[in-house]
């Protein structure tokens, strides 16, 4: 049997994703991968590895999982109780308006600060956006081509990876999330 030097490698690369996936501390992309070898492996090996290891964790604390346009190492839900009690994490509190703006955001994006509050029957959003920017769940991304030029607010990456979505498609529908708002206020 002739292994071709990719092959005989396969268990070394194999190694370096895993480490870099556990050391990354975010979702790391195939392409970088790819990048970091140098082009000795191609994309579909790279994936061809990564669910081999997804099939490997599947059972265990952690899990390798396809989140924001790339791959990363996550606790299994069912060990977050016990991570919440050692780790101790100071909470970020949510509050409904806060959730309300960036939910505007999320899915009328690219929007700005004006269409927002009028989404929301005129309130005032600009604590609110202040505390999204500062946090990392969105950004300025760009200038709307009227006069005043206001800035154009849209999700970012820490958005995608904080709630746990591939892609913003992964969003639940408009349609389903007015259900469970209204459900709510009953």
């Amino acid at each position: 049997m002739n292994l071709s030097l990719p092959e005989m490698r396969r268990p070394f690369y194999k190694k370096v994703i895993e480490a870099v996936l556990f050391c990354a501390g975010r979702p790391v992309r195939i392409k970088e991968l790819v990048s970091l070898f140098e082009n000795q492996i191609s994309p579909k090996e790279i994936e061809s590895i990564l669910e081999e290891l997804q099939r490997e964790y599947e059972f265990r604390g952690v899990k390798i999982l396809p989140v924001a346009g790339g791959f990363r190492v996550e606790s299994d839900p069912e060990v977050s109780e016990y991570l919440r009690k050692f780790l101790q994490p100071r909470t970020f509190k949510w509050t409904k308006p806060l959730l309300e703006t960036l939910a505007i955001i999320a899915y009328f994006q690219p929007i700005t600060r004006a269409e927002i509050s009028a989404k929301r029957g005129g309130v005032e959003v600009s604590p609110h956006l202040k505390t999204l920017l500062e946090r990392g769940f969105i950004k300025v991304v760009g200038r709307k081509e009227v006069p005043g030029k206001p800035a154009l607010y849209g999700t970012t990456n820490y958005f995608l990876e904080y709630f746990g979505l591939n892609s913003l498609k992964d969003l639940p529908p408009l349609e389903e999330l007015e259900k469970l708002i209204h459900q709510e206020e009953q």
